[in-house]
């Protein structure tokens, strides 16, 4: 599934060392809602978790998801994003990336012992909400 492309405002807080609230559904259909390491690709938000995490199982179960961004200087200024989670990177690419997303809001190599396996999920846009207070 292809998504629509991002709004530029999207990309800059992905992209920045903001903090993303990331919605999945739980086997009950409730809400279930961490705050999480996010970046972006081209046509894809990505969030690093790991195999054996409940956000994990969530996805696989339902590919729905919601991705809240806020600027951390002024977290009056935020992006929705809704979308679907379309494709599950495994491996050293996995990895890879969550070193540089510790780089990214930590400025050191990723620390914390990996209880199963990294892996990222590429989320694909499907409606934006865009909040930039004037």
């Amino acid at each position: 599934m292809k998504g629509q492309e991002f709004h530029p405002s999207v990309l800059e807080l992905a992209r920045g060392q903001n903090f993303a609230a990331l919605t999945t559904l739980l086997p009950s259909g409730h809400p279930q809602t961490r705050v999480m390491w996010v970046d972006a690709g081209e046509q894809h938000l990505l969030i690093n978790t790991e195999l054996h995490r409940q956000k994990f199982r969530n996805v696989e179960r339902d590919p729905r998801v919601t991705l809240m961004i806020w600027d951390r200087e002024d977290p009056n200024r935020f992006v929705e994003v809704r979308g679907e989670v379309v494709e599950k990177v495994e491996g050293p690419e996995a990895r890879e990336h969550i070193d540089e997303l510790s780089h990214k809001y930590r400025g050191r190599p990723y620390q914390t012992q990996i209880r199963s396996e990294r892996v990222v999920l590429r989320i694909a846009p499907l409606r934006q909400v865009i909040r930039i207070p004037s």
